[in-house]
């Protein structure tokens, strides 16, 4: 129970309003050591509830400091507006019967307005890298110097996008005395680990379920494409007949997104949504508001909508494009399924994409339940033979029949060694000096 954890009173009213009784397990083995005050490294899913893991000890400990300041005393780092706007969201939630104030600053958004905000001395700043570094480069918009938590929200994924540098220049503006607590879905990468030694002051690390743990509520298929027009038939089957609330659909490029966008309004049949980085912020906004609030629709989208989304009753997510990574492909699921609901991930995957898909399975330890979709039919069925690694077994070639290859040159024969040329009888052989060699005695 929450009120186990030593909470203020004012959040557990909250919690109380929200109908939020037990903690989940990020919850509970992060919220204690948070509010003692410690550096935490925490490795923790997507959908396990770990933004009220560190917004609660947040709210806590300001509410129990009762010095004035004259700048924010919180600050949560997200690498993405979408995700940056949800925990505004969440910590606007708990904070309710409080008197904190949290404000937002991210790309996309009137800089003198945000300047302006910053005026009102709020309590908690949630921002993206960028325009933090923006607003310390005018001089006075933002004041760092008395942020006693800094948050690295979602940290694997902000390195990916090339933050590591900027999340080191924000904790450089950072009072060296603070609290650091650092999010992460994976166990990442060197980059990851060059930030945590230079952020994190002795943390204590927890690991409550890595990206390659299982998630039994969600049912992950695979179905078999031909290629891109095949996947637009079986995209608009799927969605008319096994999606009768909300789905999302993941492209990798925003041509793509932007494609199945005009697809699927074609026939009037959808309501469809487009989110990727070109899209304006009031769009991206507008466009996830809008999502949300319907009882179903489609929301088309790139990566930048994996993480952040908090989208109840999300019946579908289909992977349109094979991800990239294991990563990835976690993050765009976990949009499903979320707090223990089930959820249903399909995967349409082209002949092209089979060895990405295989390499995904292998790095989340699963195999992907395999479907064929008889109703839009298609010539691929995945590879006949399959080696143990689930990658197709390539037809053997033989050197000599491979097409477009150059035919090999015979082997030159050594050239034969210069002989002297003989010497005619009565001619006489001259050295190389031009003088004649001694004759021989006749026997």
């Amino acid at each position: 129970m929450f009120t186990d954890l030593q909470l203020h009173e004012r959040l557990l009213k909250a919690l109380t309003e929200l109908s939020f009784d037990t903690p989940t397990p990020v919850q509970e083995q992060t919220i204690p050591p948070a509010i003692e005050g410690k550096d935490l490294y925490v490795i923790a899913q997507t959908g396990s509830g770990k933004t009220a893991a560190y917004v609660l000890p947040i709210l806590h400990r300001l509410l129990e400091d009762e010095t004035r300041s004259t700048g924010p005393r919180a600050l949560i780092l997200s690498p993405t507006r979408e995700l940056a706007r949800q925990i505004l969201q969440d910590v606007q939630n708990l904070a309710r019967f409080t008197f904190l104030k949290a404000e937002l600053i991210i790309g996309g958004e009137d800089f003198k307005v945000q300047a302006a905000k910053m005026r009102k001395n709020p309590d908690v700043l949630i921002a993206t890298p960028g325009r933090t570094l923006e607003h310390l480069a005018a001089g006075v918009n933002i004041d760092l110097t008395q942020i006693r938590t800094l948050v690295i929200d979602e940290a694997d994924r902000m390195l990916d996008m090339g933050f590591s540098e900027d999340v080191l220049k924000i904790a450089e503006a950072c009072p060296g005395e603070r609290q650091t607590m650092l999010f992460s879905a994976t166990t990442g990468n060197a980059g990851l680990r060059r930030v945590i030694e230079q952020v994190l002051r002795e943390p204590l690390r927890l690991e409550l379920d890595s990206v390659r743990d299982d998630t039994p509520a969600i049912r992950q298929q695979v179905i078999a494409s031909d290629h891109d027009a095949h996947k637009e038939a079986q995209l608009k089957w799927l969605l008319a007949n096994e999606s009768p609330g909300k789905a999302i659909v993941f492209t990798n490029t925003r041509v793509m997104a932007d494609r199945l966008n005009g697809v699927l309004r074609a026939g009037d049949q959808f309501r469809v949504y487009v989110l990727h980085g070109e899209k304006d912020q009031k769009d991206r906004k507008a466009a996830i508001d809008r999502f949300k609030q319907g009882q179903s629709g489609v929301l088309v989208a790139t990566d930048v909508a994996a993480r952040g989304l908090d989208i109840s009753e999300l019946d579908l997510v289909i992977n349109f494009d094979m991800p990239r990574s294991g990563d990835d492909y976690l993050h765009r699921v976990g949009r499903t399924g979320r707090a223990g609901a089930e959820g249903v991930a399909i995967s349409l995957v082209a002949p092209h994409e089979w060895n990405l898909m295989s390499s995904i399975e292998r790095y989340l330890r699963r195999n992907f339940e395999r479907r064929i979709l008889k109703e839009v039919a298609g010539s691929f069925k995945g590879p006949k033979k399959v080696k143990a690694s689930g990658k197709p077994v390539g037809a053997k070639k033989k050197s000599d029949d491979k097409k477009g290859s150059k035919p090999k040159k015979p082997k030159s024969a050594k050239p034969a060694n210069k002989r002297k040329p003989a010497v005619p009888k009565g001619e006489v052989s001259t050295s190389s000096d031009g003088l004649a060699p001694p004759k021989r005695k006749q026997r």
